[in-house]
């Protein structure tokens, strides 16, 4: 469910926007069709879509109250030190990968939370409401593949939304900031501070500044989680199966084999508990093939045909008599998280004789100014019209930056605050007069974009 602009909301009157397009022979307008089309059809979809004695008023009612309902949800994790809800009785899984409806039919087993993580929360609606609560921390979820890990963190993922009625996940909220990091070989780096994942590169190159026009795996992750913390997430969520292993874990074996010396690479494991007591970012991570993670996580939930149990005690006791004899690295203290000001002269929204060119060409391409922007690995983005949108909120940053009149610099950080500012104060059609194709996106999707921009330069300010 999300703000959009194809309906707006006066005083006293309602404005729907679409798009026709007129039927033509060759290069001439069909009037005839034309006239049907605007005369006959268009109003015979007003009637059928618009006047309310074409609806279930009751069925419409349901529907705003379950999201009534999930914002309420949303609104208690933090004071109860919360991350995440997943609702007794959710639907989790999808009917595939392309599909997102729920999948119905006798496979499905409802979510269960186990006694010992099961919380309330309380409806405006649906009253008291019990469920599965992941506190703040580090989580781990683990268990058989196919079991459903991976089900069950993508729905956290998108717990950032609220979902329609009927979608199996209405209740299942997570914290609005909430970002999902995987590895993203090939994409490019402009000038983020990657120090406190990995140092001392071959030919000394520095890791304080460090830029790319084509990253590997573990670098471009290492990145994707500094930028994220400078966007102002505070919950990283990440699954093995699209993470760079390098980059997650480094075992005893490995490590003496190849000396910490000859290793640029500070893996996950040694830094994600730093993240959590210094900076108050919490993790879920789905893993299946290291439980070196045991000793650092605070919670593990183990999935087994579907059904969820908290496991614990159990990994805690293993880790204790498995002990992994790993050698910790990466120093006392996580690193310093480096805010990043962008040049006004790289956000170029020109192509060709057009002073301005967006365009959206699928939820995950974005053409802005010469530049593709490829936004395929940033998995919360659910709809093309939240890509229009970001387009245009570039094109915002763009305008703020050549306007700046205090010319004093502008962070990235504080870009994507005054562009959240702009969404809560004035709506998402505040970037278009009259564009019915844009949706609401959330500032961690437009820092993603921005990252993602080719031609993106920057200066370094320390936070």
């Amino acid at each position: 469910v999300l703000d959009r602009t194809v309906v707006l909301e006066r005083e006293n009157e309602w404005e729907v926007r679409l798009s026709v397009g007129l039927p033509a022979k060759g290069r001439r307008i069909d009037g005839r069709s034309a006239v049907t089309l605007l005369c006959e059809q268009l109003p015979q979809l007003v009637e059928r879509c618009l006047l309310a004695s074409a609806h279930d008023l009751a069925g419409l009612t349901a529907y705003c109250q379950s999201v009534e309902d999930t914002i309420a949800l949303r609104q208690q994790l933090t004071e109860k030190g919360l991350v995440a809800f997943v609702a007794d009785g959710s639907n989790l899984p999808r009917r595939s990968g392309v599909d997102r409806r729920p999948l119905q039919d006798q496979s499905v087993v409802p979510f269960q939370s186990p006694p010992s993580l099961r919380v309330t929360l309380t409806c405006p609606h649906r009253g008291a409401v019990t469920g599965m609560g992941i506190p703040a921390g580090i989580t781990v979820i683990v268990g058989g593949g196919y079991h459903g890990k991976s089900t069950l963190l993508t729905a956290i993922a998108l717990g950032v939304y609220d979902h329609p009625l009927g979608d199996g996940r209405e209740g299942v909220v997570t914290v609005p900031t909430a970002a999902k990091i995987r590895a993203e070989d090939g994409r490019s780096i402009a000038g983020v501070d990657i120090s406190a994942f990995i140092n001392h590169l071959p030919q000394g190159k520095s890791t304080q500044n460090f830029s790319s026009q084509n990253a590997s795996g573990s670098t471009s992750q290492a990145a994707n989680i500094m930028e994220t913390l400078e966007a102002g997430s505070k919950l990283l969520l990440l699954d093995e199966d699209t993470c760079a292993t390098n980059f997650l874990i480094r075992d005893r074996r490995m490590q003496q084999l190849i000396p910490q010396n000859q290793e640029p690479i500070t893996p996950l494991i040694d830094k994600i508990r730093q993240l959590y007591t210094e900076k108050g970012v919490s993790s879920i991570l789905v893993m299946g093939g290291s439980g070196d993670y045991f000793e650092v996580a605070d919670t593990v939930i183990a999935l087994n045909h579907y059904q969820v149990q908290d496991v614990t005690d159990d990994a805690k006791a293993i880790a204790k008599q498995y002990p992994s004899q790993r050698q910790w690295q990466g120093g006392d203290r996580f690193g310093s998280i480096c805010q990043r000001v962008p040049l006004v002269e790289c956000l170029d929204p020109r192509r060709g004789k057009k002073a301005v060119s967006i365009k959206a060409r699928s939820l995950a391409q974005l053409s802005f100014g010469e530049a593709d922007i490829d936004l395929a690995a940033v998995e919360q983005l659910v709809e093309a019209n939240q890509t229009r949108a970001i387009g245009l909120a570039l094109l915002n940053i763009q305008q703020q930056l050549s306007q700046n009149p205090t010319h004093q610099p502008m962070a990235i950080a504080d870009l994507l605050t005054l562009i959240d500012q702009k969404l809560q104060t004035e709506g998402i059609g505040s970037f278009s007069n009259n564009a019915g194709d844009l949706a609401q996106f959330r500032p961690l999707e437009l820092a993603a974009a921005l990252n993602r921009l080719r031609s993106l330069q920057v200066k370094t300010i320390e936070a």
